[in-house]
């Protein structure tokens, strides 16, 4: 993000070709990066400056982590504020932590450790205790005099403390689920208010099933499905939420009632949006209470349109593109079971925003 004589606009640094096409489909402007920041061992502060030579007009940087992806605007704003109008050089981003820190001891050296933020005799409740700021890495905004001098903190600097629930770092890999709960608690998902889902179609091959069919020897075909699978569809059946089946493929329904799910089902369906629009209309929903469960190039369109979209982990590379959650199980084997709970973690952010 860049502030030119108080106006904003917002730009993605990147060499990616992927990565530029999603920022662009998002509203956002693009600066390729060269080769020389792009490196492993090239800083965010590298990339700035690059991006500074090349636009004379910006007078001042919000330098935004992608690995913080709780951030919300009303912060950003805020913090603008504070260098337009507060006159501060550079803002940063903190959170206020409880963690009482011991000093450290070297392997092989016969030392006692030292208590660097307490008095272990008069140890503090926490509640009792205002805790320290910690640097969080969400952001660092400065004004372009301080970059191009080769800092992001320094002159009449100020720090933001950000509330501990949007402040979330992805630094390694067991971050991800945990930051991937945290948005769909705190995270920002614009302003248009969030719809509660009421009806969830998911597509019969692929997600309820691997995809894999069997046939007898007297030639009736066979087909199996996770049991988590069925648990999860009557977990969102007895919350209230209508589950129905969809397939293009003229399955045997003998089959599939005897899987005994107890759904709505339409098969042999040359185009599946028709049929969630007309199954939308019959229950009185808009598309925002609608979610879509679909693996297959014929689902991109049924993905793009609903309010809450997603594909088993080994969906094809199309229908992943277009939906806002990949599951990381497999189709038949708990990508339903792990969407509804995709779905009821949505459904505690709607209650919560409803009681606020």
């Amino acid at each position: 993000m860049e502030l030119v004589s108080g106006s904003v606009s917002v730009w993605v640094s990147t060499d990616h070709e992927e990565i530029e096409n999603v920022a662009k489909q998002f509203g956002a402007q693009v600066h390729r990066r060269s080769s020389e920041v792009s490196k492993d061992s090239s800083t965010s502060l590298d990339a700035i400056i690059e991006f500074l030579n090349y636009h004379n007009e910006v007078d001042i940087i919000g330098n935004i982590q992608a690995t913080s992806p709780c951030l919300h605007p009303t912060d950003l704003q805020k913090v603008a504020d504070m260098i337009r109008e507060e006159g501060y050089d550079s803002v940063f981003s903190v959170v206020r932590r409880h963690q009482f820190r011991w000093s450290e001891i070297q392997k092989g050296v016969r030392e006692v450790t030292e208590p660097l933020n307490l008095n272990p005799a008069k140890r503090p409740r926490r509640q009792d205790w205002d805790g320290e700021l910690y640097e969080n890495g969400s952001f660092y905004f400065a004004k372009r005099h301080l970059i191009e001098m080769g800092y992001l903190q320094g002159g009449k600097m100020a720090y933001y403390e950000m509330r501990a629930e949007h402040s979330v770092d992805i630094d390694v890999d067991i971050d991800w689920p945990i930051a991937e709960q945290r948005v769909l608690r705190y995270g920002y998902f614009g302003k248009e208010k969030l719809k509660e889902i009421k009806l969830l179609v998911c597509n019969i091959d692929g997600c309820l099933t691997n995809g894999h069919i069997y046939v007898s020897g007297d030639q009736k075909e066979i087909i199996s499905y996770d049991i988590k699978d069925a648990i999860g569809i009557n977990l969102l059946k007895k919350s209230g939420i209508e589950v129905r089946l969809i397939s293009e493929r003229a399955c045997s329904k003998p089959t599939l009632a005897a899987l005994k799910l107890d759904c709505k089902m339409e098969v042999n369906v040359s185009d599946k949006l028709a049929i969630i629009d007309e199954w939308r209309k019959e229950m009185g929903l808009c598309w925002k209470e609608v979610a879509y469960l679909g693996n297959e190039v014929s689902d991109e369109e049924c993905l793009k349109k609903v309010g809450l979209s997603g594909v088993p982990a080994d969906a094809c590379s199309t229908a992943q593109k277009a939906v806002g959650y990949i599951c990381k199980c497999n189709g038949g084997r708990g990508a339903i079971r792990e969407f509804a709970e995709h779905i009821f973690l949505l459904m505690e952010k709607v209650n919560n925003s409803c009681q606020k």
